[in-house]
C-alpha cells in the first residue's frame, strides 16, 4: 500500500507557504501522491448532510482554495510525486474546460496527473455553480465521454444536448492518458467505476462494507470485459488524532494505523491522508505524516 497526502488547501492551511513547504517535504519523505479536494462554500443552513462524521460540514472547509491552482503550485515544488484530485465535482465544469485544466497540470508536471472525479453531495453547491442537481448522473457520464474524446486522437468532435464540440484540434494532449479514479458509494456509481474507471476513490468505512462495495466494482469490471485486477482502490482518511477515540475517524496514530493496515489487507492500494482537520501548523502536519508513514512501514502495510 502507498501513502499519499492531501495537499494544503483548507482552513489554516490555505496559504501559498503551506502548499510549497508541505508539497516539497512530502516528496522528500517518500510519499506517493499529493491530492486536492473540491469545495465551493459552507451554507449556513445546508440542504444536504455532509457524508461523514455527524453530518456537519467540517470547520476547515469554511476556507478552501481552488484545486487546480493548488496542484499547479504543488507541481512547481516537486518533481516525482503524483498529483491527484480527490475528488473534483465533475459536473460543475464544462468538460472541455475541465479537460484543459487537468491536461495543463499533467503537461506542466511531466505526466504526473491522476484525475479523480465524483458527483459531489451538496445541492447548494450545484445551485451556486449554476448546474442542475437533477440529471447529474447523465451529465457525469457525458463528461467522462468528452474527457475520453479530448484525451484521444485529433480531430476531436462531440455532440449531445448539453455540449457541442465541432471537429477540432485540442492540444496539448496529456503525456499519457491520465488514470481516471471515480468516487461513489451507491450501487450504480460502483458499477460505473468498474465499467469506466481505473480506480475507486473511497473513504474510511467499516471493512466489511468496504470489501462488499469493492466486490461490486470488480463485478462491474468483469461484466464490461475489463480486468478487475487492474483497478486500484484509493482511500481518503480524514482522522482527528486524539489520545483516544473511535478509529478510523479519531484516535491515536497507532489506533488509526491499525485500521489502515487492515484496510491494506482488504485491498486498499493507496491511502490519501488528510491531516488538515487535526494538525495545528505545517510542522505539526508534517510530523504527523512522518509518524503515520513510519508506523505503516514498520507494520509492513506501506
Amino acid at each position: 500500500m502507498e501513502l499519499g497526502l492531501a495537499v494544503p488547501q483548507f482552513g489554516r492551511f490555505a496559504a501559498l507557504s503551506s502548499v510549497l513547504r508541505v508539497s516539497a517535504e512530502a516528496e522528500s519523505m517518500g510519499l506517493a501522491g499529493l491530492w486536492a479536494g473540491d469545495r465551493l462554500m459552507t451554507p449556513l443552513r445546508p440542504k444536504d448532510r455532509y457524508p461523514g462524521g455527524d453530518g456537519r460540514i467540517p470547520e476547515a472547509h469554511r476556507v478552501s482554495l481552488d484545486p487546480f491552482a493548488v496542484l499547479s503550485v504543488a507541481a512547481s515544488a516537486t518533481s516525482t510525486v503524483r498529483l491527484g484530485t480527490s475528488a473534483l465535482n465533475a459536473c460543475w465544469y464544462p468538460p472541455a474546460i475541465l479537460a484543459r485544466s487537468l491536461t495543463t497540470i499533467d503537461h506542466l508536471s511531466g505526466g504526473r496527473l491522476v484525475a479523480g472525479l465524483g458527483l459531489g453531495w451538496s445541492s447548494d453547491e450545484y445551485a451556486a455553480a449554476g448546474v442542475p442537481w437533477r440529471g447529474r448522473a447523465a451529465r457525469y457520464d457525458a463528461t467522462l465521454d468528452v474527457l475520453e474524446a479530448i484525451w484521444g486522437t485529433d480531430p476531436v468532435a462531440y455532440e449531445n444536448e448539453l455540449w457541442t464540440i465541432a471537429p477540432s484540434h485540442i492540444e496539448p494532449k496529456p503525456a499519457r492518458r491520465p488514470p481516471l479514479y471515480l468516487a461513489g458509494f451507491a450501487r450504480p456509481a460502483l458499477r460505473r467505476i468498474g465499467r469506466r474507471g481505473d480506480g475507486w476513490l473511497t473513504a474510511t468505512l467499516p471493512i466489511p462494507m468496504l470489501t462488499a462495495m469493492w466486490d461490486i466494482v470488480r463485478r462491474g469490471a468483469e461484466e464490461a470485459g475489463r480486468d478487475p485486477a487492474a483497478l486500484r482502490m484509493a482511500m481518503r482518511a480524514n482522522p482527528v488524532v486524539t489520545g483516544a477515540g473511535d478509529p478510523p475517524w479519531s484516535g491515536t496514530v497507532a489506533q488509526i494505523c491499525d485500521y489502515l493496515a487492515t484496510a491494506a489487507e482488504a485491498g486498499v492500494h493507496e491511502i490519501i491522508l488528510d491531516l488538515q482537520h487535526t494538525a495545528t501548523s505545517d510542522e505539526h502536519l508534517l510530523d504527523l505524516a512522518g509518524d503515520f508513514r513510519s508506523r505503516l512501514t514498520t507494520s509492513g502495510a506501506a
